[in-house]
């Protein structure tokens, strides 16, 4: 078999985590591959601002106690995924269009050449990353794993 192999060997995988069920298949993946492989795993979360709510958008301290509380949420992630046994773990939080903030700022910060994300679109109130999926499958300058 020749060293020109079609498969890559990541080194540095970004998960996409909110609340809905396919983005904690999407996370378990994550962690299964960056063990298997040996690889850093970056976990992200990314705040979005309902155009709604006025108060929301006005109150800073809103937005600082949610951002505080996705923080500690991806802590959480954090350990779980230490815990399984991936050596290198760290968390991003930034605030806006999910799709659009992990494309342009996330994977180039986070020097991510994986993504890994649910497919599940908009349920209820919250909009999931996987609303977004389309997007950042598109858009993305690295390659994406959409879990199913």
């Amino acid at each position: 078999m020749s060293n020109n192999s079609p498969h890559t060997k990541f080194q540095r995988i970004l998960v996409g985590v909110d609340d809905s069920p396919d983005a904690q298949l999407a996370f378990q993946y994550a962690i299964a591959e960056a063990y298997q492989v040996k690889a850093s795993l970056i976990i992200t979360s990314i705040l979005e601002h309902d155009d709604d709510n006025v108060y929301q958008a006005l109150n800073k301290d809103y937005v600082h106690g949610e951002r505080k509380e996705l923080v500690e949420h991806l802590e959480h992630y954090r350990k779980l995924a230490l815990e399984a046994g991936v050596d290198q773990v760290d968390t991003v939080v930034d605030e806006g269009d999910p799709g659009e903030i992990i494309v342009k700022n996330v994977i180039p910060a986070a020097k991510a050449d994986l993504l890994v994300i649910g497919s599940l679109a908009k349920k209820g109130l919250k909009k999931y990353f996987g609303s977004q999926a389309a997007y950042m499958a598109k858009y993305a300058p690295i390659s994406v794993m959409v879990v199913r």
